[in-house]
């Protein structure tokens, strides 16, 4: 089973490609963590992206397609694998058939001003990384409920940073998801149901 994950930044696409980890027993792929898997291991793929991020640029997809192949050719992928964060752009998704053969590629769409309202009101643990919102609010202001560690807000959650995200996000993902539909492997799902609501519309779509 190979999944593609899409969503605007806020949408609740993390949590669902979690819930069908949990579920389906597959990894799921992120871009940054290989980024950042690969820098840490300075492996050759890991250096030649450094080389570009240190200048400011977008590590070439050709780098970024090696770093998902050797992902995938590792055994806990034998059964399949989520990828989030990839495809991002059309010439990557099309570098992607040339790949592998996606079965579903899962679109998770939310109302802009619900995802404004909702990443802005995100914090998180400076100590263990617990996130806290609208829906799971910190029983004390400013403090983890978990760990007693202080909490923060990161810059791009920030909401002129968020309406950019979704900006640059509607700009390069519009032309996939007409991509995907044509293919006949596209299923949108609203995100602001209830998360099993949406994670069971998702279940039927994959197995479908």
């Amino acid at each position: 089973m190979k999944l593609v994950m899409f969503g605007p930044p806020g949408a609740g696409k993390g949590t669902q490609a979690k819930m069908l980890v949990e579920h389906y027993k597959i990894p799921q792929i992120s871009t940054g963590d290989l980024f950042r898997e690969n820098l840490s291991r300075q492996t050759s793929l890991g250096l030649k992206a450094k080389a570009y991020m240190d200048k400011g640029e977008l590590v070439p997809d050709d780098v970024t397609i090696a770093m998902i192949k050797e992902r995938i050719a590792q055994p806990d992928c034998k059964k399949g694998f989520i990828l989030d964060g990839f495809p991002r752009t059309l010439p990557q998704a099309k570098e992607l058939d040339k790949l592998m053969k996606i079965d579903k590629v899962v679109n998770v769409t939310s109302k802009d001003e619900t995802i404004i309202k909702r990443l802005s009101s995100r914090w998180l643990c400076r100590k263990c990384g617990a996130i806290f919102g609208i829906d799971i609010p910190p029983k004390k202001k400013g403090i983890c409920d978990k760990c007693g560690g202080e909490l923060y807000q990161r810059d791009d959650d920030k909401p002129e940073a968020v309406k950019n995200r979704l900006k640059v996000y509607y700009e390069n993902t519009h032309p996939l998801i007409e991509y995907y539909e044509k293919k006949k492997l596209l299923f949108t799902v609203d995100g602001e149901q209830p998360i099993d609501v949406v994670f069971e519309k998702i279940k039927m779509a994959i197995e479908k």
